[in-house]
């Protein structure tokens, strides 16, 4: 499996989020606080949900089960002037990334491996300090093998 190299502009995301570790996964605990609330978010550019990691400098050079990240669960919007109570606005930063385009389970660690064991040091590219995230798109059903979203890793090149 191949990314797409894209440059990503600068993004505007409403949601929530909590911290958390591999170890003790809240991903669903934060999805199900965070589902019933959609719709109350004002100027959605659309119907995607984004879900984003935001992870230590050096989390993966060190990376460990128990190390905590934080975890997002949002959606972009073109405005911050409405944000729901209980919501935090986040600005994406800008920059390149390697796209992945996933069929499977979100349950299954194997795209992971994969990309951070395989694809990633044979590449001309390094992990860069900025926000990870899944667009979970029309296609996207939860822990389903058939199941589609993309994986968006932020990159640089090497050097």
């Amino acid at each position: 499996m191949h990314p797409k190299i894209k440059p990503l502009k600068e993004k505007k995301l409403v949601g929530i989020h909590v911290r958390m570790s591999l170890a003790e996964n809240r991903t669903g605990w934060l999805w199900s606080r965070f589902a019933p609330s959609i719709k109350d978010i004002p100027n959605r550019v659309s119907q995607d949900k984004i879900s984003m990691q935001l992870y230590d400098a050096d989390y993966h050079r060190n990376f460990s089960p128990e190390r905590t990240f934080e975890k997002w669960a949002a959606v972009e919007v073109n405005s911050f002037d409405e944000i729901p109570p209980g919501m935090k606005a986040f600005v994406l930063p800008g920059g390149l990334y390697a796209v992945f385009d996933y069929r499977g389970s979100g349950a299954d660690p194997a795209i992971f491996r994969y990309i951070f064991g395989e694809w990633l040091p044979q590449s001309p590219y390094r992990i860069d300090d900025r926000p990870h995230f899944e667009v979970l798109g029309e296609k996207y059903r939860n822990n389903d093998p058939n199941s589609e979203e993309e994986i968006w890793i932020p990159i640089v090149e090497k050097g």
